[in-house]
């Protein structure tokens, strides 16, 4: 069966239309002959979007019963048996009521596409899971319901639903979005002009994004190379050098000057070898990259040039930064370099800038690899070529050119290619020179001519003592260069090592970013961890990186064991053996900091389990007092009743029946406080945000005090809030009750509201004898009891309850000095910036 495909209205922030050009869809596929069902459409009291509802099929929604009230849910069984063409399903990221057949909406459309059924479906960018914290910044509304961007990514086609915001504020002005009564509520907070503009600018920026993965997409799929210009891509040529922190930040002020620009940070690490790059300058370079917005990229290739080229076409990127050369003048004889070559390949279509910078022309300060792989195939290629092919031109060139100039000097210049090809080739090239040379100045330059005899004897001696002098000066330049390679390899063995010492020193316990820089130091393709449990168990993966990781030491590359059940296995090419010896810290490290982290995460479990001895001996210390007292008062109270020594007026027994009847009353305060608490501890409290007026929860949580006790001062026109109803009435009831116990008698708690930006305060007051300004904190916690509160008042979980609550549903809870004397709870909870994710008429639930 066929997976159905999804189309997405994404709008940039309530009120555009998603839903009216979702209806508008539906009616233009109808008729053209579609079968089109409404699934779930949800017109929040909007003429226009409900007009557009009339003439389409719609599948009726199911009810669901939950906390004695009743909501309705998309039928998504219905819609299966159904099975239409196209669904219309909206509000995407939309929470289903505890008891749905999935948890969110996104899920129910999930099952319709892999039915089959083509969704047309709607959701809003500060929806999006991965942009949540930045909304909440720019609004200071955190949304509880989010839909995980891979979700959206899938989509089949993504239209963007805009509006200015200008015109987006006429159009809640004018009562298109909102009711009357909540319009300049809505105005002056979530749709201020700021808040509208940048959520505009979050959707155009992450729809650009998604057109941009189409766009590789589509050039990958018809094999085109060539750039095409359509956003500023930047890639930066990074060496390792110090250079590189420059060639970042110029890039970047580019990337600035158009809009949307996009920095790409590559490094070219050679396929043999350890980098050649310091990895403590690479890993300064990387943070500088993510900091300005950009990204660093990690590719292997022996052809620098080559492999930047191919990466930045890869990209579409439309320039690349590179910074001048760190050769001196004398080694360009070697090749024109990396920057000369990338500007001359890169094209029309791709713009190179050379940057000067400090290191320019100061020689290259590299980490280099052993000396098997130090050479490379060119290196070879032209160290055999002026060992060989050097010498024969000079021959030509000295025998037209200057026939007479001497022996003497003629074995100095054969000497100089010797010298050369010992640079450029090591030893056995200069050992070839020298051979081949003294064959051509016994041939051409040595009496007898063109003959390989020598009649004179000294010109034996000079040949020879050529011959000597040559093979003597190519083994010390080798061995010098041996030397310098050797001490250039340890220096970078030093700085990798230092860096491990100092991570461990520094309890960097990240093992995927060890991993990754032992994968960027060898050039590999993936690293693994793997371990078991003995010998008999199978491999099983501790952590990898890299594309394509191995699963067992055996299919590795290279592995390295960490005792007898753990190993390091890497993917990509053989390591030489000297590169044993730092990848074994490597694995040394690896295996410390997994050990690290397991003892981390056992702590944690231990410090949990410690905090729930804790708790399970404050509560049985609570049961063997507080519990037991109301039992006792209603035990003796029963006893008194059931008395046939004692006849009781009906004036005692109304006595005994109001003791028995706040013992109860009581022990169910109790035990409700204590189910409260277990629930908070095992995060078992989901709360339902739904729009809610403040003026009508706070009265009815005020049922449990005595009249009188408490004065409302609770505004009208204040905006509401998006809270679980009935989590917030027993918040506000757990507070005021504990102000009133300690107020003293004739003063009133009072209990006032206002509006501050994009949140509410409630402030409950009270004149009682206050607490110091060390005990606020305590208060909160649970099985806490302030000053000198008799044992009987309770457990001390009244404030714990509410402040958990409190969270759950996304407020604050504190305490302040009251003036004058007392204590102040702050209650602050965030107001409803955007729609509703059900109805809000739906009548709130209540915890019990």
């Amino acid at each position: 069966m066929r997976r159905g495909k999804l189309r997405i209205y994404l709008g940039s922030a309530p009120g555009v239309g998603k839903t009216y050009a979702m209806l508008s869809e539906a009616h233009r596929r109808i008729e053209r002959g579609t079968d089109c069902v409404v699934g779930f459409v949800e017109h929040h009291g909007r003429p226009r979007t409900e007009v557009m509802l009339h003439g389409l099929d719609m599948t009726p929604r199911r009810e669901i019963a939950y906390r004695d009230s009743t909501f309705t849910e998309m039928d998504v069984d219905a819609l299966l048996a159904r099975r239409p063409a196209v669904a219309l399903v909206d509000e995407l990221a939309h929470t289903n009521v505890p008891g749905s057949r999935n948890a969110k909406r996104w899920q129910d459309v999930e099952e319709l596409l892999q039915a089959g059924i083509d969704v047309v479906t709607t959701v809003n960018i500060q929806h999006l899971e991965s942009l949540g914290d930045v909304v909440e910044t720019i609004t200071g509304v955190r949304q509880r319901e989010t839909v995980p961007d891979e979700v959206v990514r899938r989509a089949d086609q993504i239209e963007l639903v805009d509006m200015s915001p200008q015109a987006l504020r006429r159009r809640m002005a004018h009562g298109n979005i909102y009711k009357p009564d909540r319009v300049d509520a809505a105005l002056s907070n979530y749709f201020r002009p700021g808040n509208l503009t940048a959520l505009r600018e979050l959707a155009l920026l992450w729809v650009a994004d998604r057109v941009d993965e189409y766009l590789q997409e589509y050039r990958g799929e018809h094999n085109i190379r060539s750039t095409w210009q359509a956003r500023e891509r930047i890639v930066v040529g990074l060496t390792g050098g110090p250079e590189g922190r420059t060639l970042i930040r110029r890039a970047a002020r580019l990337a600035e000057k158009g809009a949307g620009g996009e920095v790409l940070a590559v490094y070219i690490a050679a396929s043999d070898g350890l980098s050649s790059a310091s990895p403590k300058e690479l890993a300064a370079q990387r943070t500088l990259v993510e900091d300005l917005g950009g990204t660093f990229h990690h590719v292997i290739g022996d052809d620098v040039a080559h492999a930047l080229l191919e990466f930045a076409r890869g990209v579409n990127a439309t320039q690349i930064v590179l910074g001048v050369s760190r050769r001196r003048p004398w080694q360009y004889v070697f090749g024109p370099g990396v920057s000369a070559t990338v500007a001359v390949e890169s094209g029309p279509d791709l713009d190179v800038h050379l940057v000067t910078h400090d290191a320019a022309a100061r020689g290259r300060r590299s980490l280099p690899v052993a000396r098997g792989a130090r050479l490379g195939r060119s290196r070879l290629i032209w160290g055999w070529l002026t060992g060989l092919v050097g010498p024969a031109l000079l021959t030509l060139l000295l025998h037209a050119v200057v026939p007479e100039l001497g022996l003497a000097n003629d074995m100095l210049l054969f000497l100089t290619f010797t010298v050369a090809a010992a640079l450029l080739g090591g030893l056995l090239p200069a050992l070839a020179s020298a051979a081949f040379g003294s064959l051509l100045l016994n041939y051409f330059f040595t009496p007898p001519l063109y003959r390989l005899t020598i009649s004179d004897p000294r010109n034996i001696v000079a040949i020879s003592i050529f011959v000597g002098v040559a093979v003597s000066v190519a083994s010390v330049v080798d061995l010098a260069a041996r030397r310098t390679h050797q001490a250039a390899r340890l220096r970078a063995e030093s700085e990798i090592l230092s860096f491990l010492a100092g991570s461990i020193l520094r309890g960097e316990d990240s093992l995927e970013a060890l991993l990754e820089r032992l994968r960027e130091t060898f050039s590999m393709r993936s690293v693994a961890l793997l371990e078991r449990a003995d010998e008999v168990e199978p491999w099983t993966t501790a952590a990898t990186v890299g594309t394509d990781p191995v699963r067992r030491p055996e299919d590795a590359d290279v592995d390295m064991p960490i005792g007898e059940n753990m190993a390091l296995a890497l993917a990509g090419r053989v390591l030489p053996a000297e590169d044993r010896r730092v990848l074994g810290a490597f694995a040394a490290q690896a295996a410390v900091v997994l050990d690290r982290q397991r003892l981390v995460d056992e702590a944690g479990k231990a410090r949990e389990l410690a905090e729930g001895n804790r708790i399970r001996t404050a509560l049985l210390a609570a049961v063997s007092h507080d519990l037991r007292t109301p039992l006792a008062g209603i035990k003796a109270s029963v006893t008194s009743l059931r008395s046939d020594d004692v006849e009781w007026s009906e004036e005692d027994k109304g006595e005994l029946l109001e003791g028995i009847e706040e013992g109860a009353d009581r022990l169910a305060a109790l035990i409700g406080n204590l189910l409260d608490m277990s629930r908070l501890n095992t995060g078992s409290v989901v709360p339902l945000i739904r729009e809610t007026d403040l003026d009508e929860v706070v009265p009815m949580a005020l049922g449990g005090v005595p009249d009188g006790s408490v004065e409302l001062d609770i505004p009208e026109t204040l905006p509401m809030v998006a809270v679980d109803r009935g989590l917030l009435e027993r918040v506000v009831a757990n507070v005021v009750e504990n102000a009133v116990k300690y107020s003293p008698d004739g003063r009133p708690v009072h209990v006032s509201a206002s509006s501050l930006l994009d949140r509410v305060e409630l402030r409950v007051v009270d004149r009682g004898p206050g607490v110091p300004d060390e005990a606020k904190d305590r208060i909160f916690e649970p099985f806490q009891r302030h000053g000198d509160a008799p044992r009987g008042a309770g457990v001390g979980l009244g404030l714990a309850v509410a402040r958990g609550f409190t969270e759950a549903i996304g407020g604050t809870l504190s305490a302040e000095d009251t003036p004058g004397g007392g204590l102040t709870m702050v209650l602050t909870l965030p107001t409803a910036g955007d729609a509703p994710a059900a109805a809000a008429e739906l009548p709130a639930s209540v915890v019990t």
